[in-house]
């Protein structure tokens, strides 16, 4: 049973950003991350099309999800979904050699340090406003609390969820 966000989060490395493109169409794709301060940082580079829709547009869902070797069930794989707002943040302040100290320790500092040399790499940060968890069937709930970090259990009525029909 995981009893946190962070319990079930520890263990990955990467998340899927769903974004909005300069059509208003859905584009997903994924990128490692550092959880910093109860928000999510990613490091991408400009040329990623998912950097031009997050500068354009400041809104974006993150996606984790347990990995299929792992799962006792595929209809029933370990999820979490956040609702966020974005923002880039600059280069060479205080606030991004902070956070890539905290990727350095993830992913180790020779690679970081290559991405920072290519000069187009950015860190955008996600700030959770929404969220959702699902664990297992009839496992559902709302991510609550300050941070959006918390187990809400859904209420259950007769006419949704996994009741009888």
């Amino acid at each position: 049973m995981i009893n946190s966000l962070d319990e079930f989060l520890e263990p990955l490395k990467s998340l899927t950003i769903s974004s909005i493109d300069e059509n208003g169409n859905p584009f997903s794709s994924y990128a490692p991350f550092v959880k910093f301060n109860h928000k999510y940082y990613v490091y991408l580079s400009l040329m990623a099309k998912h950097s031009n829709n997050l500068t354009q547009n400041p809104k974006a869902s993150i996606f984790f999800c347990e990995d299929e070797k792992d799962c006792k069930n595929i209809f029933a794989k370990k999820r979490a979904t956040l609702q966020c707002e974005v923002k880039r943040l600059e280069q060479n302040s205080n606030e991004e050699k902070e956070i890539l100290e905290q990727f350095g320790l993830k992913f180790g500092n020779e690679m970081i340090t290559m991405l920072k040399n290519l000069g187009d790499f950015y860190l955008f940060e996600f700030k959770p406003f929404y969220g959702e968890a699902v664990f297992g069937f009839g496992k559902a709930y709302n991510l609550g609390g300050e941070f959006f970090e918390e187990f809400l259990q859904r209420g259950n009525s007769s006419n949704s969820g996994h009741g009888k029909k």
